[in-house]
Protein backbone atom coordinates (compact mmCIF):
# COMPACT_ATOMS: atom_id res chain seq x y z
CA UNK A 1 0.00 0.00 0.00
CA UNK A 2 1.29 3.07 -1.13
CA UNK A 3 0.77 6.31 1.12
CA UNK A 4 1.11 9.88 0.23
CA UNK A 5 4.57 11.29 2.41
CA UNK A 6 3.16 14.75 1.74
CA UNK A 7 0.95 16.72 4.53
CA UNK A 8 -0.81 19.74 4.03
CA UNK A 9 -0.34 22.76 5.71
CA UNK A 10 -2.86 21.63 8.49
CA UNK A 11 -0.73 18.74 9.45
CA UNK A 12 -3.17 16.08 7.85
CA UNK A 13 -2.02 12.95 6.06
CA UNK A 14 -2.63 12.51 2.57
CA UNK A 15 -5.28 9.87 1.08
CA UNK A 16 -4.58 6.67 0.80
CA UNK A 17 -5.29 3.36 -1.39
CA UNK A 18 -8.59 2.46 -1.03
CA UNK A 19 -9.72 -1.07 -0.12
CA UNK A 20 -11.39 -1.56 -3.27
CA UNK A 21 -9.12 -1.67 -6.83
CA UNK A 22 -5.80 -1.15 -6.87
CA UNK A 23 -5.98 1.53 -8.79
CA UNK A 24 -4.46 4.59 -7.52
CA UNK A 25 -6.58 7.77 -7.15
CA UNK A 26 -5.91 10.91 -8.17
CA UNK A 27 -4.24 13.78 -5.92
CA UNK A 28 -6.90 16.56 -4.80
CA UNK A 29 -5.08 19.79 -5.01
CA UNK A 30 -4.50 21.66 -2.17
CA UNK A 31 -7.33 24.21 -1.20
CA UNK A 32 -5.87 27.32 0.31
CA UNK A 33 -6.60 27.30 3.74
CA UNK A 34 -9.70 29.72 4.86
CA UNK A 35 -9.01 32.41 7.30
CA UNK A 36 -11.48 32.47 10.44
CA UNK A 37 -13.64 35.17 10.71
CA UNK A 38 -13.08 37.01 13.51
CA UNK A 39 -15.98 36.52 16.71
CA UNK A 40 -18.03 39.47 17.88
CA UNK A 41 -19.48 38.32 21.10
CA UNK A 42 -19.79 41.41 23.16
CA UNK A 43 -20.91 39.83 26.05
CA UNK A 44 -17.60 37.73 26.85
CA UNK A 45 -16.00 41.10 26.07
CA UNK A 46 -17.67 42.82 28.49
CA UNK A 47 -17.82 40.43 31.30
CA UNK A 48 -13.80 40.82 30.98
CA UNK A 49 -13.94 43.84 31.42
CA UNK A 50 -16.27 44.25 34.29
CA UNK A 51 -14.09 41.13 35.80
CA UNK A 52 -10.65 43.47 35.09
CA UNK A 53 -12.49 46.20 36.38
CA UNK A 54 -13.81 44.49 39.96
CA UNK A 55 -10.33 43.14 40.04
CA UNK A 56 -8.44 46.86 39.53
CA UNK A 57 -11.17 47.84 42.60
CA UNK A 58 -9.89 45.32 44.80
CA UNK A 59 -6.19 46.47 43.93
CA UNK A 60 -7.10 49.96 45.58
CA UNK A 61 -8.03 50.95 49.03
CA UNK A 62 -11.49 50.83 50.16
CA UNK A 63 -12.49 54.17 52.09
CA UNK A 64 -13.41 53.89 55.26
CA UNK A 65 -16.47 54.37 57.34
CA UNK A 66 -16.87 54.18 61.14
CA UNK A 67 -19.58 55.36 63.69
CA UNK A 68 -18.50 55.81 67.27
CA UNK A 69 -20.65 54.53 70.01
CA UNK A 70 -18.11 54.32 72.74
CA UNK A 71 -16.68 56.47 74.72
CA UNK A 72 -13.05 57.90 73.80
CA UNK A 73 -10.70 55.34 75.67
CA UNK A 74 -12.85 52.37 73.94
CA UNK A 75 -10.55 51.00 71.42
CA UNK A 76 -11.71 48.91 67.77
CA UNK A 77 -12.22 45.59 68.58
CA UNK A 78 -9.39 43.18 66.09
CA UNK A 79 -12.39 41.14 64.42
CA UNK A 80 -14.61 44.53 63.69
CA UNK A 81 -16.17 43.78 60.66
CA UNK A 82 -16.58 47.93 59.51
CA UNK A 83 -12.39 47.72 59.97
CA UNK A 84 -10.20 47.97 57.26
CA UNK A 85 -7.55 45.54 56.21
CA UNK A 86 -4.83 44.46 59.37
CA UNK A 87 -1.38 46.91 58.95
CA UNK A 88 -0.54 50.18 60.73
CA UNK A 89 -2.90 53.24 60.66
CA UNK A 90 -2.65 56.18 59.36
CA UNK A 91 -2.48 59.60 61.25
CA UNK A 92 -5.91 60.83 58.50
CA UNK A 93 -7.36 57.10 60.23
CA UNK A 94 -6.36 58.54 63.78
CA UNK A 95 -7.83 61.65 63.37
CA UNK A 96 -11.05 59.58 61.58
CA UNK A 97 -11.06 57.84 65.02
CA UNK A 98 -11.64 60.56 67.25
CA UNK A 99 -14.68 61.07 69.47
CA UNK A 100 -17.43 62.78 67.82
CA UNK A 101 -18.74 66.09 68.75
CA UNK A 102 -20.63 66.71 71.35
CA UNK A 103 -24.65 66.71 70.31
CA UNK A 104 -27.05 69.45 69.53
CA UNK A 105 -28.50 69.70 73.09
CA UNK A 106 -25.43 69.56 74.41
CA UNK A 107 -24.00 72.46 72.44
CA UNK A 108 -27.41 74.60 72.60
CA UNK A 109 -26.61 74.40 76.69
CA UNK A 110 -23.55 75.69 76.59
CA UNK A 111 -24.37 77.84 74.26
CA UNK A 112 -27.20 79.48 77.28
CA UNK A 113 -24.87 78.74 79.50
CA UNK A 114 -22.07 81.32 78.10
CA UNK A 115 -24.83 83.77 77.60
CA UNK A 116 -26.03 83.67 80.76
CA UNK A 117 -22.41 84.24 82.04
CA UNK A 118 -21.88 87.37 80.02
CA UNK A 119 -21.18 90.49 81.44
CA UNK A 120 -23.75 92.92 82.08
CA UNK A 121 -24.64 95.47 79.42
CA UNK A 122 -23.57 99.02 79.74
CA UNK A 123 -25.70 102.07 78.69
CA UNK A 124 -24.71 105.34 78.48
CA UNK A 125 -25.93 108.06 81.14
CA UNK A 126 -28.40 109.94 78.52
CA UNK A 127 -30.63 107.20 76.73
CA UNK A 128 -32.32 107.67 73.55
CA UNK A 129 -35.46 105.71 72.78
CA UNK A 130 -37.89 105.04 69.71
CA UNK A 131 -40.86 104.10 71.09
CA UNK A 132 -43.02 102.79 68.31
CA UNK A 133 -41.50 105.51 66.43
CA UNK A 134 -41.94 108.81 69.08
CA UNK A 135 -38.45 109.74 70.11
CA UNK A 136 -37.43 110.36 74.15
CA UNK A 137 -34.49 111.11 75.70
CA UNK A 138 -33.88 110.76 79.18
CA UNK A 139 -31.36 109.87 81.69
CA UNK A 140 -30.94 105.91 82.59
CA UNK A 141 -31.35 106.74 86.35
CA UNK A 142 -34.57 107.54 85.10
CA UNK A 143 -35.63 104.52 83.69
CA UNK A 144 -33.80 102.68 86.98
CA UNK A 145 -35.82 104.91 89.59
CA UNK A 146 -38.49 102.50 90.97
CA UNK A 147 -37.38 98.68 90.96
CA UNK A 148 -39.68 96.14 90.01
CA UNK A 149 -40.63 97.24 86.82
CA UNK A 150 -40.73 96.43 82.97
CA UNK A 151 -38.24 99.97 82.32
CA UNK A 152 -35.91 99.05 85.28
CA UNK A 153 -35.14 94.84 83.93
CA UNK A 154 -35.16 96.43 80.44
CA UNK A 155 -32.10 99.04 81.52
CA UNK A 156 -30.58 96.35 83.88
CA UNK A 157 -28.22 95.78 81.33
CA UNK A 158 -29.01 91.81 82.15
CA UNK A 159 -31.78 91.58 78.62
CA UNK A 160 -31.07 92.39 75.10
CA UNK A 161 -33.10 95.62 73.67
CA UNK A 162 -33.25 96.72 69.85
CA UNK A 163 -32.05 99.64 68.16
CA UNK A 164 -33.21 101.50 65.04
CA UNK A 165 -30.75 102.68 62.57
CA UNK A 166 -30.09 105.84 64.38
CA UNK A 167 -29.04 103.66 67.61
CA UNK A 168 -31.49 104.43 69.69
CA UNK A 169 -33.27 101.86 72.05
CA UNK A 170 -36.42 100.33 70.72
CA UNK A 171 -39.60 99.59 71.98
CA UNK A 172 -42.49 98.27 70.07
CA UNK A 173 -45.43 100.54 71.93
CA UNK A 174 -47.48 103.77 71.25
CA UNK A 175 -45.81 106.37 72.13
CA UNK A 176 -48.43 108.83 72.89
CA UNK A 177 -48.42 108.35 76.19
CA UNK A 178 -44.93 107.73 76.93
CA UNK A 179 -44.26 111.34 78.24
CA UNK A 180 -46.63 111.14 80.81
CA UNK A 181 -44.72 107.78 82.04
CA UNK A 182 -41.68 109.58 81.88
CA UNK A 183 -42.93 112.98 83.22
CA UNK A 184 -44.12 110.43 87.01
CA UNK A 185 -40.44 108.69 86.97
CA UNK A 186 -39.02 112.64 86.50
CA UNK A 187 -40.90 114.05 89.60
CA UNK A 188 -44.09 112.13 90.40
CA UNK A 189 -46.39 114.51 87.59
CA UNK A 190 -49.86 112.48 87.38
CA UNK A 191 -51.64 113.17 84.31
CA UNK A 192 -54.72 115.09 83.32
CA UNK A 193 -58.21 113.73 83.85
CA UNK A 194 -58.90 112.81 80.49
CA UNK A 195 -55.28 110.64 80.00
CA UNK A 196 -55.60 108.97 83.43
CA UNK A 197 -57.35 106.11 81.91
CA UNK A 198 -54.63 105.45 78.54
CA UNK A 199 -51.89 106.42 80.98
CA UNK A 200 -53.38 103.52 83.41
CA UNK A 201 -53.39 101.21 80.35
CA UNK A 202 -49.71 102.28 79.85
CA UNK A 203 -48.62 101.57 83.96
CA UNK A 204 -50.07 98.02 83.81
CA UNK A 205 -47.93 97.37 80.70
CA UNK A 206 -44.75 98.92 81.77
CA UNK A 207 -45.42 96.93 85.76
CA UNK A 208 -45.43 100.86 87.20
CA UNK A 209 -46.91 99.97 90.46
CA UNK A 210 -46.53 103.26 91.80
CA UNK A 211 -48.28 104.92 89.35
CA UNK A 212 -50.78 102.35 89.04
CA UNK A 213 -51.23 103.06 93.17
CA UNK A 214 -52.03 106.92 92.47
CA UNK A 215 -54.29 106.65 89.49
CA UNK A 216 -55.90 104.37 91.42
CA UNK A 217 -56.99 107.16 94.09
CA UNK A 218 -57.60 110.14 91.53
CA UNK A 219 -60.83 109.90 89.48
CA UNK A 220 -62.31 108.43 86.95
CA UNK A 221 -60.26 105.86 88.77
CA UNK A 222 -61.48 106.07 91.96
CA UNK A 223 -65.53 106.57 90.96
CA UNK A 224 -64.90 103.43 88.10
CA UNK A 225 -64.03 101.38 91.67
CA UNK A 226 -67.06 102.68 93.58
CA UNK A 227 -69.43 101.97 90.28
CA UNK A 228 -67.77 98.13 89.84
CA UNK A 229 -68.35 97.58 93.03
CA UNK A 230 -72.28 97.86 92.78
CA UNK A 231 -72.23 95.76 89.29
CA UNK A 232 -70.47 93.37 90.86
CA UNK A 233 -73.95 92.78 92.65
CA UNK A 234 -75.08 91.88 88.88
CA UNK A 235 -72.41 88.80 87.52
CA UNK A 236 -74.51 88.75 84.44
CA UNK A 237 -74.27 92.82 84.00
CA UNK A 238 -71.23 91.69 80.99
CA UNK A 239 -73.15 89.37 79.48
CA UNK A 240 -76.41 90.79 79.25
CA UNK A 241 -74.18 94.10 77.88
CA UNK A 242 -73.29 91.71 75.19
CA UNK A 243 -76.70 90.74 74.66
CA UNK A 244 -77.74 94.27 74.30
CA UNK A 245 -75.48 95.16 71.38
CA UNK A 246 -75.96 91.54 69.53
CA UNK A 247 -80.03 91.75 69.43
CA UNK A 248 -79.28 95.49 68.41
CA UNK A 249 -77.08 94.99 65.26
CA UNK A 250 -79.24 91.68 64.02
CA UNK A 251 -82.19 94.25 64.18
CA UNK A 252 -81.00 96.71 62.40
CA UNK A 253 -79.30 94.24 59.51
CA UNK A 254 -82.81 92.61 59.12
CA UNK A 255 -84.51 95.70 58.88
CA UNK A 256 -81.80 97.43 56.71
CA UNK A 257 -82.10 100.68 59.24
CA UNK A 258 -80.23 103.03 60.67
CA UNK A 259 -81.04 101.95 64.58
CA UNK A 260 -82.52 99.12 66.32
CA UNK A 261 -85.13 99.35 69.44
CA UNK A 262 -84.98 96.93 72.60
CA UNK A 263 -87.32 96.67 75.51
CA UNK A 264 -85.36 96.20 79.01
CA UNK A 265 -86.46 95.59 82.21
CA UNK A 266 -84.82 97.25 84.98
CA UNK A 267 -86.00 96.19 88.51
CA UNK A 268 -84.20 96.60 92.20
CA UNK A 269 -87.41 94.86 94.19
CA UNK A 270 -86.61 91.24 94.79
CA UNK A 271 -90.24 90.95 94.67
CA UNK A 272 -93.07 92.48 92.14
CA UNK A 273 -95.68 94.58 94.31
CA UNK A 274 -97.55 97.43 93.60
CA UNK A 275 -97.58 100.71 95.66
CA UNK A 276 -101.50 100.47 96.48
CA UNK A 277 -100.30 97.09 98.35
CA UNK A 278 -97.53 97.99 99.50
CA UNK A 279 -99.00 99.47 102.95
CA UNK A 280 -100.15 95.90 103.72
CA UNK A 281 -96.48 94.96 104.16
CA UNK A 282 -93.60 96.18 106.88
CA UNK A 283 -91.03 96.54 103.98
CA UNK A 284 -90.51 95.76 100.59
CA UNK A 285 -88.53 92.41 101.76
CA UNK A 286 -91.14 90.06 103.42
CA UNK A 287 -91.36 85.98 103.72
CA UNK A 288 -93.44 83.76 101.81
CA UNK A 289 -93.04 79.87 101.46
CA UNK A 290 -91.75 78.45 98.71
CA UNK A 291 -95.04 77.06 97.10
CA UNK A 292 -95.97 81.05 96.96
CA UNK A 293 -93.01 82.12 95.64
CA UNK A 294 -92.94 80.17 92.92
CA UNK A 295 -96.48 81.97 92.11
CA UNK A 296 -94.63 85.55 91.70
CA UNK A 297 -91.83 83.80 89.56
CA UNK A 298 -92.23 84.75 85.65
CA UNK A 299 -90.16 86.43 83.15
CA UNK A 300 -91.41 89.68 81.97
CA UNK A 301 -91.80 89.82 77.53
CA UNK A 302 -88.77 91.73 77.11
CA UNK A 303 -85.57 91.56 75.42
CA UNK A 304 -83.01 91.61 78.57
CA UNK A 305 -83.78 92.09 82.33
CA UNK A 306 -81.67 93.61 85.21
CA UNK A 307 -82.07 93.21 88.90
CA UNK A 308 -82.70 92.49 91.28
CA UNK A 309 -80.34 93.68 93.26
CA UNK A 310 -79.28 95.48 97.42
CA UNK A 311 -78.22 98.45 97.26
CA UNK A 312 -78.30 102.02 97.70
CA UNK A 313 -77.81 102.79 94.06
CA UNK A 314 -81.06 102.42 92.37
CA UNK A 315 -82.57 101.87 88.70
CA UNK A 316 -81.08 105.20 86.81
CA UNK A 317 -78.15 104.54 88.18
CA UNK A 318 -78.19 101.08 86.35
CA UNK A 319 -79.71 102.65 83.57
CA UNK A 320 -76.67 105.56 83.52
CA UNK A 321 -73.93 102.56 83.77
CA UNK A 322 -75.70 101.09 80.69
CA UNK A 323 -75.62 104.07 78.63
CA UNK A 324 -72.19 104.65 79.27
CA UNK A 325 -70.62 101.52 79.10
CA UNK A 326 -72.30 101.19 75.85
CA UNK A 327 -70.86 105.24 74.71
CA UNK A 328 -67.53 103.50 75.68
CA UNK A 329 -67.76 101.09 72.86
CA UNK A 330 -68.99 104.20 70.29
CA UNK A 331 -72.84 102.99 70.46
CA UNK A 332 -75.02 105.49 70.90
CA UNK A 333 -78.16 104.20 73.48
CA UNK A 334 -81.35 106.67 74.05
CA UNK A 335 -83.93 105.34 76.54
CA UNK A 336 -86.96 106.05 78.17
CA UNK A 337 -89.56 104.23 80.23
CA UNK A 338 -93.05 102.80 78.61
CA UNK A 339 -94.68 101.72 81.36
CA UNK A 340 -94.68 98.40 83.48
CA UNK A 341 -94.95 94.54 82.99
CA UNK A 342 -98.79 94.80 84.13
CA UNK A 343 -98.65 90.80 84.25
CA UNK A 344 -101.06 89.16 86.38
CA UNK A 345 -99.74 87.24 88.89
CA UNK A 346 -102.19 86.13 91.85
CA UNK A 347 -105.35 87.24 92.99
CA UNK A 348 -104.97 91.14 92.91
CA UNK A 349 -100.94 90.92 92.38
CA UNK A 350 -99.77 92.01 89.38
CA UNK A 351 -95.77 92.60 88.17
CA UNK A 352 -95.14 96.50 88.14
CA UNK A 353 -91.53 96.36 86.95
CA UNK A 354 -90.26 99.19 84.97
CA UNK A 355 -90.15 98.99 81.60
CA UNK A 356 -87.58 100.90 78.96
CA UNK A 357 -87.12 100.99 75.58
CA UNK A 358 -83.21 101.52 74.52
CA UNK A 359 -82.73 103.23 70.96
CA UNK A 360 -79.26 101.73 69.41
CA UNK A 361 -78.04 103.88 66.72
CA UNK A 362 -75.69 102.46 64.62
CA UNK A 363 -74.63 105.57 61.85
Amino acid sequence: MQQNGSSGPNGSNGSSEGSGGGRERPERPERPERQQAPSFSPLPAATTRVRRFIQERRALPLPRVMVVFSAAEDTEKPGDAMSGSSGSTTAAEDEFRKPASPTPSFALSKTLRSAFNTPEQEFPEVISLNVGGTYFTTRLSTLRRHEDTMLAAMFSGRHYIPRDAEGRYFIDRDGTYFGDILNFLREGELPHRERVRAVHREAQYYALGPLLDSLEETQPLTGERVRQAFLDLMPYYRDNLERIVEIAKLRAMQKKARFAKLKICVYKEEMPITPYERPLFNSLRFERSDSEAKLFEHHCEVDVSFGPWEAVADVYDLLHCIVSDLSERGITAEQQCIGVCDKHLINHYYCKRPIYEFKITWW
